[in-house]
């Protein structure tokens, strides 16, 4: 697939980052393969200052993780693992190889490396379709970077607005990155892969559209759009194992791109920042046995995910299931009054149930209800089938049992108007 676009790395990235020479690793010439004599690094040659018992692994497990090494700065087996995970050859006939990857702590590392390498402090921008995730603006903050937003579009499932975007990529070249969301966080829902190529295709935009596919396995096999970056310079895709595969503890986040733009990312990270732990745990997770258990928990999950979609419903201060059903959560309405009442998706009622939940129940949800076409939603990770079956017995005593919420009741804490909106508002601002 031959693309001539206006996408040049060499005006697009900033000066400073195109000509950084990287920090150069005392492993860089000679690999540690464990018979070397390693005299270079101020290593600590005795080992971890750890015994079994603190540590709970014993003393041939720790000197496997030769922790009292840095660890590999370029994660090349880790990287092969991942390629091989995502070469399926569903939209293109390439392969992806360890030069199309990026590798950092969590997808949060992911983020802000990109707003680095490509945003000029207090002049460039990004570009956000919000409901999304809040980590964006977090790192936008951060380095000094404006963020124009572009909103869903919820009459069609929250799709893109491809118009809209275009339109103001066309009338604004500061704009360097958008980050969009696949499937959505809170939406849940995949993003059409035709409109994402019309950014893609924008005739005069000279910049990165970032993909963010942190919830992707649980979506329909093929839906990644990772080994795209083949075909397309301006695609950076990101991904982690925090999701599916389970590994949210040991913070590993990835970019798959072309090789120039990794060679940047890779350029301005720190020197060993995947230690070797996160890397050992993360290349055994990525074994075939391995990934066959990750997709058995994703089955176990999707059960349990159609069970909600099928029982919740029943409960009648419930309302509309929104965006889409790719992921591991739904985003559901909660009424003011029952459905056959005219019941209204209301932020009152769905934070009372919140904290109804959390604070009597032990069940803690999220309340996404000031995100932008999103009044009076919850979000509900799906659980195991035992947690499921808390959920669904603590909603329905709540909503339904003789101490049910209702708009009368809601503020029977004392809280004013405005205090209850300044409580929303914080709730509403953890990012998860």
């Amino acid at each position: 697939m031959n693309h001539t676009r206006p996408f040049r790395l060499e005006t697009c990235a900033r000066p400073n980052i195109l000509s950084l020479q990287p920090y150069r690793c005392a492993r860089d010439d000679y690999k540690d393969d464990g018979t070397n004599i390693l005299l270079d690094a101020n290593e600590n040659a005795h080992g971890p200052s750890l015994d079994g018992e603190a540590s709970n692994l014993d003393g041939p497990e720790l000197d496997r993780l030769r922790l009292n090494r840095y660890p590999d700065p370029h994660q090349t087996e880790l990287k092969h693992r991942l390629c091989k995970l995502r070469n399926l050859h569903t939209h293109t006939t390439k392969d992806l190889g360890p030069e199309h990857l990026f590798v950092g702590v969590g997808s949060d590392e992911v983020i802000d490396a990109l707003l680095r390498c490509f945003c000029t402090p207090g002049r460039d921008k990004i570009l956000t379709c919000p409901p999304t995730y809040g980590m964006y603006a977090v790192s936008a903050q951060v380095n000094d970077v404006e963020i124009v937003k572009v909103p869903l579009d919820p009459a069609q499932g929250f799709q893109l607005h491809t118009e809209a975007i275009n339109a103001a990529l066309s009338s604004d070249p500061s704009i360097k990155l958008v980050y969009v969301t696949s499937p959505g966080n809170p939406t849940a829902n995949l993003l059409s892969k035709p409109d994402i190529q019309k950014i893609l295709e924008h005739p005069r935009w000279n910049g990165v559209l970032v993909l963010d596919e942190a919830y992707i396995d649980f979506a329909p096999d093929g839906a990644s759009l990772a080994e795209w970056v083949t075909e397309w310079p301006n695609l950076v895709v990101m991904q982690t194992l925090s999701k599916a595969f389970g590994l949210a503890g040991i913070r590993l986040g990835a970019a798959f791109a072309s090789p120039e733009v990794t060679r940047l990312l890779n350029n301005l990270k720190a020197p060993y920042n995947i230690s070797s732990p996160t890397s050992a745990l993360a290349i055994v997770a990525l074994q075939p046995n391995n990934v066959a258990v990750m997709r058995a928990n994703r089955a176990k999950i999707m059960e349990q995910r159609q069970r909600l979609l099928h029982e919740l419903p029943k409960i009648s201060r419930i309302g509309r299931f929104l965006g889409g059903t790719d992921s591991n959560f739904l985003l559901v309405e909660i009424l003011d009054k029952p459905r056959a009442h005219g019941g209204r998706p209301s932020n009152e009622s769905a934070m009372a149930l919140y904290e109804g939940l959390a604070e009597t129940r032990g069940v803690v949800v999220r309340f996404r209800g000031k995100e932008m076409s999103c009044e009076g939603c919850l979000r509900v990770t799906v659980g195991t089938s035992k947690e499921v079956d808390r959920l669904l017995t603590e909603v329905r005593s709540i909503l339904e049992g003789e101490e049910g919420i209702d708009s009368r009741t809601v503020n029977d804490d004392g809280r004013t108007k405005e205090e209850e909106e300044m409580k929303e508002q914080s709730v509403n601002g953890v990012i998860a």
